[in-house]
C-alpha cells in the first residue's frame, strides 16, 4: 500500500494552494489547511505532516511579503519549487447566470487582476478575505446576484456553477510556490537542472553588495532572482534573498558562496532543489 503523503498549506479547501499541493503531489496526498503560513511550517517542523507548500511570489502581484518575515527564523529547507497556473474563474450558485450577476466576491488581489473583466460585465467588486472563503460565503448565501472569483477546485468543493472562465485579465499568470521540509539533503543527479536559495546580510563597509555578489559572476554563475528584505522588527537592517543556478555539490557555487561570506554575514542556506521544468522552458524558448 502506498503511503498518504500529507501537506499543509495556508488557507481553506478550494483555496489556489490547495490546488497546488494536489498538482504539485498528485492525488494520493492528504492536504491539511492552516490559518497562516506560520502555522503551516509548524505543522512541518512538529512532524504532523511531510511538507508544506507556500506561495512566495506572483507575476502580476509580486512577492509575499509574509513569507519573507519569517525568513531569518525558519528551521525548514526548501527542497522544491512549482508554479501554479493562476486560472480565475466566476462562481454562481446553481440557477444563476451572468445576466443575474451584481456583484462579485473575492480577494482585493483577485478583484484586481479582473477587473477589466468585471468591468465589461457590469459587475460590481466587493473584497473579502481570502478567493476560497468567497467561493464559500457565496454559497452559503444562495443568492443568484452574488459570485465569487475562485479557483475551478473552489467550485467543486463548494457546489458552485462556473459560470465563466480565465475571467482574469491577464492569461500567463503564475504564483510560485516553494517545497518544505525538514530534510536538508536530496539526491543530485547530474542529469537534472537545479537552484539554491540562500539570504544573507551584508557587511557595512563601501561597496559590500556588490563585492558579495562578485564571486558568482567570477565563478560565472548566473543569479536567477535578488530581492531585498526587512526582518520583522529590524528596521535598520537590510537582508537579501538570492536564487543562483546549480547545486550546492558544484564547486562554482561553493567558490562563490565562499566569496559571499567575505563581505555578508547571516548567511543561511535555505536549501537546492530542482528547477521546475517551466523555468527551462521558457530559457529553451
Amino acid at each position: 500500500m502506498t503511503e498518504i503523503i500529507k501537506v499543509s498549506y495556508q488557507g481553506i479547501a478550494g483555496a489556489y494552494s490547495h490546488l497546488a499541493c494536489l498538482n504539485y503531489f498528485g492525488e494520493n496526498v492528504m492536504c491539511c489547511a492552516s490559518e497562516t503560513f506560520e502555522d503551516a511550517m509548524e505543522m512541518v517542523e512538529e512532524g504532523n505532516v511531510d511538507y508544506a507548500l507556500i506561495p512566495i511570489e506572483n507575476k502580476t502581484a509580486g512577492r509575499v511579503d509574509e513569507f519573507y518575515g519569517l525568513l531569518p527564523n525558519m528551521k525548514l529547507q526548501i527542497v522544491g519549487e512549482h508554479y501554479q497556473k493562476i486560472e480565475h474563474c466566476l462562481l454562481g450558485v446553481e440557477g444563476s447566470s451572468l445576466d443575474d450577476i451584481v456583484y462579485a466576491y473575492s480577494h482585493p488581489q483577485g478583484l484586481a487582476q479582473c477587473r477589466n473583466g468585471l468591468n465589461e460585465l457590469g459587475i460590481k467588486q466587493v473584497a473579502q478575505f481570502d478567493t476560497a472563503g468567497s467561493a464559500r460565503e457565496v454559497a452559503k448565501l444562495k443568492d443568484k446576484s452574488l459570485c465569487a472569483i475562485a479557483s475551478s477546485l473552489a467550485a467543486k468543493t463548494y457546489g458552485l456553477k462556473i459560470l465563466k472562465e480565465n475571467i482574469q485579465d491577464q492569461k500567463d499568470n503564475f504564483t510560485r510556490f516553494i517545497v518544505l521540509a525538514n530534510r536538508k539533503e536530496i539526491l543530485i543527479k547530474s542529469d537534472r537542472a537545479y537552484v539554491t536559495s540562500m539570504i544573507f546580510k551584508v557587511k557595512n563597509v563601501s561597496s559590500a553588495l556588490y563585492k558579495a555578489l562578485g564571486g558568482f559572476a567570477k565563478n560565472d554563475v548566473n543569479i536567477l532572482k535578488i530581492e531585498s528584505y526587512i526582518p520583522l522588527g529590524k528596521l535598520e537592517e537590510s537582508h537579501f534573498h538570492i536564487d543562483v543556478d546549480g547545486s550546492l555539490e558544484s564547486e562554482f557555487v561553493k567558490k562563490s558562496i565562499d566569496e559571499l561570506k567575505k563581505y555578508a554575514t547571516k548567511v543561511k542556506i535555505l536549501g537546492t532543489y530542482e528547477k521546475n521544468t517551466l523555468r527551462i522552458e521558457k530559457n529553451d524558448s
